[in-house]
Order: C-alpha cells, then structure tokens, then sequence
C-alpha cells in the first residue's frame, strides 16, 4: 500500500528540483516505490572535497534531498515538510562513480515526519547513514 498522498513520480521531483541546489550537484532521481524514492549524486569534481573523497556536505544533501522529497509527498494536500533535524554517520569514502541513496519513513506522524535514509557506493557498500526530522506545517 502506497503511502503517498501527492503524486510523485520521477519526473515530478526532477522537474521540481530544476534550478536548485539538487540539479546543480548533478543529483538524479532514480525510482519511487510505495514507500521509498531513490536517487543518486556523481563523485566528481562538483562533489569532491581536497582529498579528493565525496564531501560529506553532499551526502548530507542528498539525505536531505530524498527524506524531504518523502516527507512532502507522504504529507496531506495544503501542507509544508520543512527540516527540523539531520544527522549523517559518515562510514566509507567513495572517490569515484556514483553514490546511490534511499529514503524510507520510520514515523509518519500528523505534525512530524521521521526518515531514514542510506548511502552506497556503486559496490552495495553502505557510506552514510543519515536521518531526517521533518516538521509538517499546515497552510492556511
């Protein structure tokens, strides 16, 4: 069962992310489930910090990215997601190719949202480990 209460699909959350901070890292989304959407975010020189790993900044974003992509979608019609908390455990860098995120509820509640969301590498191996807090404002 679907817990979507927006359409979302590919598209929509590309088209919806054009000119932002997402398409500027070269971030793609990839597939929604009924319960999940994935996404991805190359390593290269847009993503990399001096050493010449993927920042964790961008990791950190793409969480972010994906848990509030979630958050709005599973929200009723009229309402806000907005981040009230993040946080990532940064546990293998990646120097190349791409890194793939997904994101799933653990709480989908009236006034708050939580998400968790994991980061691997092209090989499966999991490199963060982060999750969202989401606040869900009513409009109106």
């Amino acid at each position: 069962m679907s817990i979507w209460k927006t359409p979302v699909t590919v598209e929509l959350l590309t088209a919806m992310s054009a000119n932002t901070a997402t398409s500027h890292l070269g971030i793609e989304f990839l597939e929604v489930g009924d319960d999940f959407i994935t996404a991805r975010v190359p390593v290269d020189e847009r993503t990399r910090q001096p050493y010449g790993l993927l920042h964790g900044g961008v990791s950190v974003v793409l969480a972010e990215t994906l848990g509030s992509c979630g958050a709005a979608c599973a929200s009723p019609a009229g309402s806000k997601a907005v981040g009230l908390d993040i946080n990532a455990n940064h546990l293998r860098g990646v120097t190349t190719g791409w890194v793939t995120g997904i994101a799933r509820p653990l709480h989908i509640g009236r006034t708050t949202q939580v998400w968790q969301i994991e980061l691997r590498n092209e090989g499966g191996e999991l490199t963060c480990i982060s999750r969202i807090t989401m606040a869900i404002l009513t409009t109106g």
